[in-house]
């Protein structure tokens, strides 16, 4: 049974077609690469997985489960989270005050409640210990790299009980060591049994780590196939058109 499963989802923004009929199937522990050119439509699908807004058309489904999301937190509340590109960290604040940003966990005495900040360091270290990060709960995330940074996302969403990452160009504009950083926490994710999807313009970081590459162009599925059964210049191709489908 497929974990995640979308079933001829489209999108229109008044006269614009974002998406068209697209069909997805994401299984328990697989990697997918969801590749495409600038306004393939690859950032309107995540954003309708993530419950930022409906589809148009079209039906997911969880487990074999129709499921309906209205705003971000019914998504996550059925085990989706999203590492965007841009991370949203807030760079003056530790580690750990950003894995629970929004989601603190206090101690009450009376009418008053303050910040429990020794299990909060507790367990963003067991989290990174996980992921086997070297980042520290206590270091401010102004002083980290842009795979420490990533690391500090991708704790954050395993505060839930999360099935499936959605992860939005997470090795763009960071150096090649903490691009393998990130590609090995990707693969420490699978090897617990999250589902991810990749969304990546950097072709070998794709073959790197996914099991399948599925590739949008104009807003429409034009192949879905194992990146074993496929090359980094037939998706090439898909993307630019040279390749009509696959």
């Amino acid at each position: 049974m497929a974990l995640l499963e979308l079933q001829g989802i489209s999108k229109n923004f008044g006269a614009i077609q974002a998406l068209d009929n697209v069909d997805l199937r994401l299984d328990p522990g697989e990697v997918l690469g969801l590749m495409g050119d600038n306004g393939a439509g690859k950032s309107t699908l995540v954003k309708i997985m993530a419950g930022n807004f409906p589809p148009s058309g079209g039906e997911i489904r969880l487990a074999d489960e129709a499921v309906h999301f209205h705003k971000p937190v019914e998504a996550r509340e059925k085990g989706i989270e999203v590492v965007y590109q841009d991370l949203a960290l807030c760079d003056n604040l530790t580690a750990a005050a950003n894995v629970f940003l929004g989601r603190e966990i206090k101690l009450r005495f009376g009418p008053l409640k303050i910040l429990d900040y020794k299990r909060m360091y507790d367990r963003a270290g067991q989290l990174f210990a996980e992921l086997k990060s070297e980042t520290r709960p206590r270091d401010l995330v102004k002083q980290m790299s842009g795979g420490q940074r990533q690391a500090v996302a991708i704790a954050r969403t395993r505060l839930r009980d999360c099935k499936i990452i959605l992860m939005d160009e997470p090795t763009a504009a960071i150096s090649v060591r903490q691009v393998a950083e990130v590609l090995d926490l990707i693969r420490r994710l699978r090897d617990q049994g999250i589902a991810i999807i990749l969304i990546s313009h950097r072709m070998p970081d794709v073959f790197a780590v996914a099991d399948r590459v599925s590739v949008l162009r104009r807003g429409r599925k034009v192949a879905d196939k194992t990146t074993k059964e496929s090359s980094p210049e037939e998706v090439t191709g898909l993307i630019t058109g040279a390749i009509q489908s696959a």
